[in-house]
């Protein structure tokens, strides 16, 4: 999905969200436990109930990596639905991957090729050389970690040089020789409210995936404040709270009801800005 058809489907379905498919088999209801998959019965039902609402999912790696095979399976089917019955949706691998370049070759090839997701999460720690095969990929997107949401963001990512300049800042500036708003993002945490300024003064046009609204207690309202540029620019994803809004059999009607309650919010935000 490129730049354009984004933005489109924003306007379109008035929701800049992601929903993250972070599928716990111990926090799912029950009852889907006599399913033959209940991940992927579980992840069914949660799709079904939210993709008007949204415009990405984004399956954290980690939930299917722990159930081993059968995880990956799952996550194998959940990704054929979501293409096979709502091809709009922009398909998120947050798997936070980068490694020396043929490493990171075959990560590519496993995520854009073989399990066809359009933009996948990469932490820029090893330089150029880790990122640039993920970008060979025309129409498939680099989401490079800047400023993350959790507390121990601060333990490297805010520290300055000597020039003053933030650790995150330098990963924005010299990211941007490697990849363009046609291909890469970068992942800001929602907590971090006001800095959206800094990071917008640092790639004014790209879009940012947001994390941490919801449960981690991020703020929409400071996100698009202080993040949303003219064309939206931002992609907010919301986990727990939209999975886990009902815990029994109408675990599903209660995600969508949530969803449907974060697009709305949503619709404002992008109408004020003057986007709709």
């Amino acid at each position: 999905m490129n730049r354009n058809e984004l933005i489109t489907n924003i306007k379109r379905k008035k929701s800049f969200l992601c929903i993250g498919l972070d599928t716990d088999i111990k926090k799912i209801p029950q009852h889907l436990l006599k399913e033959e998959d209940p991940v992927f019965a579980f992840n069914k039902a949660i799709i079904d109930a939210t993709a008007n609402d949204c415009i990405a999912y984004k399956p954290n790696l980690a939930f299917y990596e722990s159930g081993g095979l059968k995880g990956w399976i799952s996550l194998e089917k959940t990704v054929k639905y979501i293409r096979a019955n709502y091809p709009d949706q922009f398909l998120i691998a947050d798997a936070k991957r980068g490694d020396i370049g043929n490493t990171s070759a075959m990560y590519a090839r496993t995520f854009f090729e073989e399990l066809d997701f359009d933009a996948l999460t990469v932490a820029p720690y090893m330089g150029e050389d880790s990122v640039t095969p993920f970008l060979s990929y025309e129409g498939k997107w680099v989401i490079l970690l800047a400023l993350t949401s959790n507390k121990g963001s601060y333990d490297f990512q805010l520290t300055e040089d000597g020039e003053k300049e933030r650790l995150f800042e330098k990963v924005l500036r010299i990211s941007q020789k490697w990849g363009n708003d046609e291909n890469m993002m970068y992942v800001v945490g929602a907590t971090q409210g006001k800095m959206f300024e800094d990071i917008r003064n640092a790639a004014p046009g790209h879009f940012l995936l947001v994390p941490g609204i919801g449960a981690q207690g991020g703020s929409l309202d400071e996100v698009c404040r202080y993040g949303m540029n003219d064309a939206c620019g931002l992609i907010v994803n919301s986990s727990r709270a939209i999975l886990y809004a009902g815990k029994t059999e109408d675990f599903a009607e209660k995600a969508g009801m949530e969803a449907n309650s974060v697009r709305k919010e949503m619709e404002y935000h992008l109408s004020a800005k003057g986007i709709l």
